[in-house]
């Protein structure tokens, strides 16, 4: 099986993609200069908002999370695991991790990509108010990503 959930977002001038275990999308308008994880504002969903087929599928230990960053020219493939974990229930934010921790807005864990590792030329758009699209697309253990 494979789902698809689609959020769009966008950056603000206090966008460092500075963390170095994870890094986050929300829908908050705002952005302070302490959040050196966020990476998108304004996004049209957070974790509560996510149809609730995915939410299911995500919330198992087999499932692959396979999330697509796309702004202007740029486009960044990031590969995370799920966990039975999840509750999914956060309604502004969404997290990827590269450790285990979960909690309501943990959307991907042991992910190969946090904000200091995304390509610093995605940072310098998203810093500019660049648009961004994500794409996450889940695949159960049977499915094999793209």
């Amino acid at each position: 099986m494979k789902l698809e959930e689609v959020i769009r977002c966008h950056g603000h001038p206090n966008i460092r993609g500075e963390h170095r275990s994870t890094f986050q999308i929300t829908t908050e308008a705002h952005l302070s200069p302490r959040g050196d994880c966020v990476i998108g504002i304004g996004a049209d969903k957070g974790a509560s908002d996510l149809g609730e087929e995915f939410r299911r599928l995500i919330a198992d230990e087999g499932t692959t999370l396979v999330t697509l960053l796309r702004c202007r020219d740029i486009s960044v493939r990031v590969v995370s695991s799920g966990s039975a974990a999840f509750t999914l229930d956060h309604p502004t934010d969404l997290v990827w991790r590269r450790s285990t921790f979960s909690c309501g807005r943990t959307i991907g864990i042991c992910s190969d990509h946090t904000a200091r590792t995304l390509p610093r030329s995605l940072m310098h758009y998203l810093k500019e108010g660049g648009e961004m699209v994500v794409v996450m697309t889940a695949y159960t253990a049977d499915e094999e990503p793209d």
